[in-house]
């Protein structure tokens, strides 16, 4: 069916176009956002400078899994900006301690490394890979080297992107960080055939966000931890946007079975207010690390912490795990329905879902700005996928809500 531009359906007289205009003319052009400009927010609805309500099916790619404005966290926050903000890690702070003891409580780990960006922690976690095998497994000097999965998405740093499969976020961007060893998501046999005495560690996505909410054969994740313990290799799990009760478990790994050496968190941790990771593990890797060989002025500030702990006291009564657990069930099977009347294929687990628009269809961006004009905002990946990822606090009623407008814009 033919698809209505979002901008085609605001007044002429929107708000919305003297905004847009000053963000084209005075910021950088590395996104391409639907035209619709937010200015408040509450649970899983924003409102814009129109005064036009949407469903939000996005959720900031999970960094609002609690919601827009969530009460407990915008309390902590409040209570915690009338205290103190930042202290750099010059000094101890009553708040960082108490996280990293509640976050290592959570997730069943020994350390905590308090960070910023999702990419920070990835970063990290790689340094922490790299010492690890030099100072444990023995692996000579600047010659480690981490495998990885194509089609992955892990930050856009230049380290990152160097491992990149994506030619539009890596393009011009070299010369690139050596060091990785690429192999096909959701193949085994190919990660074993790259291990080698230099391999330091396997870094993976549970599921593949970016890639279109791409969930890996039953034996993948298993036979990765099985590989890492028989020849001695780390196994890192990005849980950046899977983690945190996304797929209806604390952790994504967790519907596999298996257990990491080392995570990475982020998005959620934040509470949708400001950037907090981490990366997680044992004491046998982050037990490594000593003053003056990595750190960051913000990472772990007080307003981060009393932010995280709050986000860590929502998950541990293990509530909104249960509710992506069931509100996924409720989604996936409705979404299911879907397929050959326009979609081709469905993925995803917990409130975590990939649409593949069948071939014909409108493009990713035109189906998003259909919804759009709907009232539901989501954003396609991979060109024709509608990443689908609404906050855990949905109601079932507005989750059927945004199910129904994608019915009416890719149902034939």
């Amino acid at each position: 069916m033919p698809m209505t531009s979002v901008s085609a359906n605001l007044d002429t007289t929107s708000r919305a176009d003297e905004f847009i205009a000053l963000d084209e003319r005075y910021s950088a052009h590395n996104y391409h956002p639907l035209p619709v400009v937010i200015a408040e927010a509450s649970g899983a609805w924003v409102t814009d400078v129109d005064g036009r309500r949407y469903l939000d099916f996005l959720a900031g790619y999970s960094a609002l899994n609690f919601g827009h404005q969530n009460p407990d966290l915008i309390a902590a926050a409040t209570e915690q900006l009338g205290r103190v903000t930042l202290t750099s890690r010059a000094f101890h702070h009553d708040q960082l301690g108490p996280f990293c003891q509640e976050l290592a409580e959570l997730t069943g780990t020994d350390r905590v490394l308090p960070m910023n960006s999702g990419a920070e922690a990835v970063e990290s976690a790689i340094k922490l890979a790299r010492k690890w095998a030099y100072q444990v497994k023995g692996v000579p000097e600047n010659r480690a080297e981490i495998i990885v999965a194509g089609s992955n998405f892990h930050g856009r740093t230049t380290t990152i992107v160097s491992f990149s499969t994506d030619e539009e976020a890596r393009a011009e961007f070299g010369p690139y960080t050596p060091g990785f060893v690429v192999t096909p998501y959701g193949d085994a046999d190919a990660v074993e055939a790259a291990i080698t005495e230099r391999t330091a560690a396997i870094l993976v996505e549970p599921i593949q966000g970016e890639a279109g909410v791409v969930v890996p054969p039953a034996d993948y994740l298993p036979r990765l931890r099985r590989l890492c313990d028989e020849r001695g290799v780390l196994l890192i799990a990005d849980e950046i946007q899977s983690g945190l009760a996304r797929t209806g478990e604390l952790l994504a790994s967790a519907h596999d079975g298996i257990r990491a050496d080392l995570y990475t968190l982020g998005k959620a941790l934040g509470g949708g207010i400001l950037p907090v990771s981490a990366v997680v593990g044992s004491d046998e890797v982050l037990g490594l690390l000593q003053p003056g060989q990595h750190g960051s002025t913000f990472g772990g500030n007080p307003l981060a912490c009393a932010v995280g702990r709050a986000v860590i006291r929502l998950l541990s009564t293990g509530e909104y795990q249960q509710r992506s657990l069931e509100l996924g069930a409720h989604l996936h099977q409705r979404l299911g329905e879907l397929v050959g009347r326009g979609v081709s294929a469905t993925r995803g687990r917990g409130l975590w879902a990939g649409v593949e628009i069948a071939e014909g269809g409108p493009s990713g961006r035109e189906a998003s700005e259909a919804l759009a004009s709907r009232g539901v905002l989501c954003k396609q990946t991979q060109d024709t996928t509608l990443r689908i990822a609404p906050p855990l606090t949905i109601s079932r009623e507005d989750l059927d809500e945004g199910v129904d407008a994608i019915v009416d814009v890719l149902g034939s």
